[in-house]
């Protein structure tokens, strides 16, 4: 279980900087998505940095030094593209697992090596896991066995289980 470490609200030119990062790194304004002056709260625990957005939505800050949504930013998700896998294979993606070729079904959208990519399921296209992409999304269709994305952040992980603590509560 993940425990909170350190807790505080990032101010003034900490914010600024974060603000930069993010436009760098995933091509989103936030101010634009929260409105003006979104209040940035960061969450460290032993293992990552997570960043509350408005007391909302989340970020995470991924081994590689990496910014990524996690699953509770709805509003970004809907940005990135999508890779659609069969039923069987959730559960073992919600373990931790990462996706490997025959459990894909379609991709939705284009991205390269190491973008990030929401995993949904067939049934009800609910968002799964976030992850990185090992190959680019032409290369998936034609790709018959192997991994194809590398899981980050899924449903029933350490950080899952914590957002929701803290959101609810």
């Amino acid at each position: 279980m993940l425990r909170i470490v350190k807790r505080h609200r990032l101010k003034g030119r900490d914010t600024k900087l974060f603000l930069a990062e993010l436009r760098d790194a995933l091509g989103i304004d936030l101010e634009e998505l929260l409105g003006e002056r979104p209040q940035i709260e960061l969450l460290k625990t032993r293992d990552c940095e997570i960043f509350l957005l408005n007391g909302k939505t989340a970020l995470l800050r991924i081994e590689d030094g990496r910014i990524a949504p996690t699953l509770l930013f709805g509003k970004y998700l809907s940005l990135l593209p999508k890779v659609v896998v069969d039923m069987g294979a959730i559960p073992h993606i919600c373990n931790g697992a990462d996706v490997m070729a025959p459990g894909v079904l379609r991709v939705e959208g284009k991205f390269s090596v190491g973008d990030l990519v929401l995993i949904v399921d067939e049934r009800y296209e609910k968002p799964v896991a976030i992850g990185s992409a090992l190959i680019d999304s032409e290369a998936v269709n034609s790709t018959k066995r192997g991994k194809v994305v590398k899981n980050l952040h899924y449903v029933g992980d350490k950080i899952w289980s914590l957002l929701r603590k803290i959101v609810k509560g």
